[in-house]
């Protein structure tokens, strides 16, 4: 074999080892990239590749122009709460402008009160992000506006380094899967598949943050909360009573004044009618005993009149026998 042809596959994956590294997440940018190009055409005496100019142009990107500056990547979320007396129909209110505004919902809780009537809810939404300010402001209409917050994160820089990392981290797999077709040994192909391996690891979690960033700047989130306004559900519900449930509620409730008047009276006059017991009693017995007493002795007393007569001493009252 020969020992050029030998020794250039391990001296180009050392390379690569060497100075791809600024090509991954961690890195501070993609120079390394752009070397790591030369150090796989030079060997072939090819003219480097469109692959420095790229990168150049993604880091000219990066530091910004006017049309970035224009172009913004923004994260918006907002919060809205609302009262209302009918939580069901501001719901569906709610779910009204939603569908104005092409939004959906991504997440929802309800909750019943003891009834089964809806006493809240709450709503996790997504809208476009151009839609973001008139559906706040909607959203606010639908029923008495309690709350209401709005934040806004800017990540334009994060979605154009990430950009970037995910470009340059394709073009170093692509120069690995150029050095695997040309690996010999076996040991070559090992070193080279585990750092393939590696590298794709790392292009797939860009690639998600790149996802991420594009849903959240895409479309805002929206949480709103709708809750129940006891005062106003209980002016409703009486007014949706028929007249006999209004005529029976209303007796209903004057039988019980009158019998809270009643029990305040009794109240009232329970302290005087236990004093009047305590005394009154012991009286009234007192009053018989000495009334009958007082019976018995004028009692003997004109009884004793009646015997005499009239014009008759009390020496002379010898009864005389008939004839």
């Amino acid at each position: 074999m020969n020992p050029i042809k030998k020794w250039a596959a391990p001296a180009l994956l050392v390379t690569l080892l060497t100075t791809g590294a600024c090509a991954s997440p961690s890195g501070e940018d993609s120079g390394g990239e752009r070397t790591d190009s030369r150090s796989v055409a030079e060997p072939e005496g090819a003219a480097p590749t469109e692959a420095g100019a790229a990168d150049s142009q993604a880091l000219n990107e990066k530091g910004g122009s006017g049309e970035q500056e224009a172009d913004r990547a923004i994260i918006n979320t907002g919060e809205v709460t609302l009262r209302s007396g009918d939580v069901a129909k501001a719901r569906a209110d709610a779910q009204k402008v939603i569908d104005r505004h092409d939004g959906q919902i991504a997440d929802e809780e309800t909750y019943a009160d003891g009834d089964g009537s809806l006493s809240s809810t709450r709503v996790e939404l997504r809208v476009p992000a151009k839609e973001f300010d008139d559906v706040m402001t909607d959203l606010g209409e639908v029923a008495e506006l309690r709350e209401t917050s709005r934040t806004s994160e800017d990540v334009t820089t994060q979605v154009i380094d990430n950009n970037v990392r995910v470009r340059a981290q394709e073009k170093s797999l692509k120069r690995i899967e150029v050095l695997l077709a040309r690996a010999e040994t076996v040991q070559e192909i090992v070193s080279i598949e585990s750092e393939l391996t590696e590298r794709q690891s790392e292009l797939d979690s860009l690639k998600q943050r790149q996802s991420y960033l594009r849903d959240q700047t895409a479309q805002s989130t929206i949480t709103l909360d709708i809750e129940t306004d006891y005062d106003d559900k209980s002016t409703k519900d009486g007014e949706d009573h028929n007249a006999f449930v209004a005529g029976l509620l209303g007796g209903w409730n004057a039988l019980k004044d009158v019998g809270g008047g009643l029990a305040a009276v009794v109240g009232a006059l329970l302290p005087f009618a236990i004093v009047a017991t305590l005394i009154g009693v012991p009286l009234m017995i007192l009053l018989r005993r000495l009334g009958k007493r007082f019976g018995k002795r004028l009692g003997k007393r004109l009884g004793k009149r009646v015997g005499m007569g009239p014009g008759t001493d009390r020496g002379d009252a010898t009864v005389q026998p008939d004839a």
